[in-house]
């Protein structure tokens, strides 16, 4: 199978079926990812199969947290090499995507890709999370987090930051659990979680919305 075919078999298991144009600049962006990564540490995996299925098809399946739509602001934090807000940004270009990451190397990564990829209406904030203007605050749809510490810091760092109504959406291992109370705190509530394994893969996810 080739990686393009197991990226869109994958994304078709998740319900997004990518046209041709898409699924190029996926390919694009895989190249540019292990050019810039034998100079800066852009993510451990490095292996071309693992980066379509554990960073693209991984990042794709936030999109079972929230529905995309024209106007919808996203908010990533602590983006580090684009996962997951461009693979969501190439899979639905009528959305509007912040990404914060506070570590230089990897911002300049962002600026590139986005220039590569020509996309448009996404920007890149090279600040911590907490060091975001009081103008971010309830402002975005949604929120989405990574490799951003644990659940509890996550919630705690995203609360502010979404309209009321809003979703946080993050991925983590089945086993990481979180207390209904240190949410409510946040003003939040816990909606629902969604159990799944990455397409071509056993590794299982948690969705927490």
């Amino acid at each position: 199978m080739t990686l393009r075919t197991l990226l869109t078999s994958g994304a078709q298991k998740l319900g997004i079926m990518l046209s041709d144009q898409q699924a190029d600049a996926f390919m694009v962006y895989l190249v540019e990812l292990e050019k810039w990564n034998r100079k800066i540490n852009l993510t451990a995996i490095r292996n071309d199969q693992d980066i379509v299925i554990k960073h693209f098809l991984d990042s794709l399946s936030y999109l079972k947290g929230f529905v995309p739509a024209p106007a919808l602001r996203l908010l990533d934090m602590g983006a580090g090499a684009g996962f997951p807000a461009v693979p969501i940004k190439i899979a639905h270009p009528e959305i509007g995507v912040t990404m914060v990451e506070s570590v230089n190397k990897k911002a300049s990564f962002l600026r590139h890709i986005v220039r590569t990829l020509k996309l448009t209406d996404i920007v890149v904030v090279d600040k911590r999370t907490d060091e975001l203007p009081p103008s971010h605050h309830r402002t975005y749809d949604v929120v989405t987090a990574r490799a951003f510490a644990d659940m509890k810091a996550a919630i705690s760092e995203g609360a502010p930051f979404l309209k009321p109504g809003g979703l946080m959406v993050l991925s983590r291992g089945p086993e990481e659990t979180i207390d209904e109370g240190s949410v409510f705190k946040e003003g939040l509530i816990i909606e629902k979680r969604l159990d799944l394994s990455l397409p071509h893969s056993k590794d299982p996810r948690a969705i927490w919305i």
